[in-house]
């Protein structure tokens, strides 16, 4: 009985010291490890998921959150996650650097200094870095990650290339650098053979489709600049369930084993350029639950495995040319083959591509000789002119055009998160551009008769009119001055021929007519545009059976479309466009409920016949002060769009935007009793408090606070892209 008492007893003395000392040989973090963890805590500038760390601090017992997450291993760091709150970003006019703003780091943050620092977290397997303003290149030494897994540095500012060291990253996973300002092409990445997931959406990775292992089970490039084909390795992707190319210029037909891969599931190949039939003996694989081909070049049928309903399949195959089914939502036949034609050329044979190839190297030749010939004449020209100014420092003065686009404001012309896909994807589904005669005009609006005049101002008119092809269009007439004709005149008709954009109301062409009376010569030019005759934004919020049909997700896309086409407005054409006296009336939904700008500033010699003003501090100043108005009155519209009341004034659009400051400052419930009823239930709450804060900022009184419209459009998409989360996870109809 001793004995056993002994033994009791030296048990639970045992039991004590393994307890005393546990933590500290499994929990303990090594102390190096700890000033590595203050070190990025001091790097990323003590962002407020990272706040309360004192020197007493046991890290690898810190509660977990989906913010914030440590998990040790052997006293060593094994995963970091931190998610911040900074998604908004701003450029300075030179590429590749950035302005300091509330939503990114500081100037003073150094990303290769931040990424050593890291680094020395030698036993990582997980690193994520979320919306955290991370901005810079990504440094060629992410490679001492030697242990990495997983590795997400998604929503932040980074530019430039994926450096060439990632791929011998071998333990990697997972990389997921969505929504950054990466370009250039994606490494060759088929050596990462453990690699399952690759998300590089939102960037502006192209043109060639990259180079991938063939275990990979998610791959997402959508909202990137890709302009190849589909690679036929594709098909010996056994393990992928889901592939996402959407928003891209992809071109080519479907490969036809994309709908039968052994594991797929997802498959989005909306928005690109994809053309040509679909077999109808394709087959689908029966766990291929979601597809979407809609706003492609595809013609003939739908193959039965995605033309028939199905409870467990969706499909989505809209804004293509497939007969039969439902036409309303597809574009006639020729749409798609004159668009097809212009993107891909016809294959050639061998003999053409000899005779190609031989051209071309005479080309070269001959290309050689003329640029040393037009070099020679431009040092001539450059001589010539610096002694006739008298020094050989001087600038040259730039063309009116130049001046025009020269504005103080610090953001660059198009470097932002989704312009470049904006400008490439400008003009698809318009008519060419072209120059119409004087007959064509008067066919077009029978003789310019009095019951097609719709408008008229002092020394305009609008007529409806049908061209031949049985297309209604607008045909404006301004007449004009000779004088300072026609330099001046050419250099706006230019212009205009590039004021061709999905989300304005394009235009297609023009005529010009000289005349001359009694006292001098002048000029009348007719400008054609597209008609849209489905009403507009304001019809809609008004009309009690319309408004129905705008939910949250249908009133978001098409303040998105608003923001783009005010977008391209301002960066897509230079000198860039301002002042458009935007209102809610002036914004036309066509039958899909796309939205067009009308009645936007289109630029013509003053109807006095004044020049263009040089750039000037003034003129400039302008400029910017016109570039603030239109996000103001941007603000004005999605203030419409939110609450579903119409404003009259100034002052009933300062009363609803106090109302809106002081209910986000409340609980959520507060702020959506200020939505309009007919949207309540459709949208998830963080969207709606985005789409509000980013209204409220460009309703701002003083003019320099107001965002950039690049900031309007990306805080709007980012709004969307949460709104459509909470839409896949299946909560439309809750209030979340």
């Amino acid at each position: 009985m001793e004995k056993f008492r002994v033994f009791s007893l030296r048990f639970k003395f045992a039991l004590v010291i393994f307890a005393v000392l546990l933590p500290v040989s499994i929990g303990q973090l090594a102390p190096s490890e700890t000033r590595i963890l203050f070190q990025v805590q001091k790097l990323l500038e003590y962002p407020g998921v990272l706040q309360g760390w004192t020197n007493w601090t046991n890290f690898c017992y810190l509660p977990s959150s989906p913010s914030f997450k440590i998990v040790c291993t052997n006293n060593r760091v094994t995963e970091l996650t931190v998610v911040g709150n900074k998604s908004s970003p701003a450029h300075s006019p030179k590429p590749g650097k950035f302005l300091v703003s509330k939503q990114t780091l500081s100037s003073k943050f150094n990303i290769d200094t931040f990424f050593t620092t890291l680094t020395k977290l030698s036993n990582l397997k997980v690193l994520s870095l979320v919306s955290l303003g991370l901005w810079g290149r990504l440094p060629s030494k992410i490679n001492r990650f030697w242990s990495l897994e997983v590795l997400n540095i998604s929503l932040n500012f980074i530019h430039g290339e994926i450096p060439q060291q990632i791929t011998s990253m071998k333990n990697l996973k997972s990389i997921v650098l969505a929504d950054n300002l990466f370009n250039g092409s994606v490494p060759d990445l088929h050596y990462l053979v453990l690699l399952e997931e690759l998300n590089l959406g939102g960037n502006h990775f192209g043109p060639k489709f990259p180079s991938l292992s063939n275990n990979l089970v998610s791959i997402i490039l959508r909202n990137n600049s890709l302009r190849s084909d589909i690679p036929s390795g594709i098909k010996n992707f056994d393990q992928l369930k889901q592939f996402d190319i959407s928003s891209n210029k992809v071109v080519g037909p479907i490969p036809f084993f994309l709908f039968s891969l052994p594991s797929i599931q997802y498959l989005n190949l909306a928005s690109n350029q994809l053309s040509g039939a679909l077999s109808g003996n394709i087959s689908c694989n029966p766990e291929l639950n979601f597809v979407d081909i809609s706003r492609n070049l595809f013609i003939g049928k739908l193959p039965s495995c995605i033309g028939s309903n199905s409870s467990n399949r969706t499909v989505i195959n809209s804004w293509n040319c497939f007969s039969g089914g439902n036409s309303k939502y597809q574009h006639p036949y020729s749409f798609c083959h004159k668009e097809a034609l212009a993107v891909k050329p016809p294959l050639k044979t061998k003999e053409q591509k000899s005779s190609i190839k031989l051209g071309l190297i005479l080309g070269i030749i001959g290309g050689v000789v003329g640029i040393v010939v037009v070099c020679g004449l431009l040092v001539l020209v450059i001589i010539r002119r610096s002694e006739r100014t008298g020094t050989g420092d001087s600038k040259y003065e730039r063309s009116v055009a130049d001046k025009m686009s020269a504005r103080s404001s610090p953001k660059p012309a198009i470097d932002s998160r989704r312009v470049p896909q904006t400008m490439r994807s400008a003009a698809i589904g318009l008519s060419p551009y072209r120059v119409f005669s004087l007959e064509e005009i008067e066919d077009a609006t029978n003789n310019f008769d009095p019951t097609s005049l719709i408008g008229e101002g002092s020394q305009e008119q609008v007529y409806r009119g049908c061209l031949t092809d049985a297309s209604v269009v607008l045909v404006k007439c301004v007449k004009l001055k000779q004088r300072h004709l026609p330099q001046s005149l050419m250099q706006h008709i230019e212009l205009l021929s590039k004021l061709r954009h999905r989300h304005l109301v394009s235009v297609l062409g023009h005529c010009i007519v000289t005349y001359q009376d009694h006292h001098n010569t002048g000029s009348t030019i007719f400008i054609v545009l597209e008609h849209i005759s489905n009403g507009s934004l304001r019809d809609y919020l008004t009309d009690w059976k319309k408004k129905d049909t705008l939910k949250w997700p249908q009133r978001m896309a098409i303040i998105i479309g608003t923001a783009r086409g005010i977008q391209f407005l301002h960066t897509g054409v230079a000198p860039g466009i301002f002042g458009n006296n935007l209102k809610i009336e002036r914004i036309l939904l066509d039958d899909t409920l796309t939205a067009k700008l009308s009645s936007y500033n289109i630029p013509l010699p003053s109807k006095l016949g004044s020049e263009i003003p040089l750039i000037r501090q003034d003129v400039s100043n302008q400029l910017e002060e016109a570039e603030k108005e239109d996000v103001y009155q941007l603000g004005v519209i999605l203030l419409q769009v939110i609450t579903g009341e119409l404003v009259k004034s100034t002052s009933e659009v300062n009363n609803l935007k106090l109302q809106l400051e002081k209910r986000l400052a409340e609980a959520p419930s507060k702020l959506r009793a200020e939505t309009d009823p007919c949207v309540r239930g459709t949208y998830a709450y963080d969207s709606l408090r985005t789409t509000v804060e980013i209204t409220i900022n460009c309703l701002s009184n003083d003019a320099a606070k107001r965002p950039s419209i690049e900031d309007v459009l990306w805080n709007l998409q980012y709004s969307i892209q949460v709104q459509e989360g909470w839409t896949s996870s299946g909560n439309l109809g809750t209030q979340v």
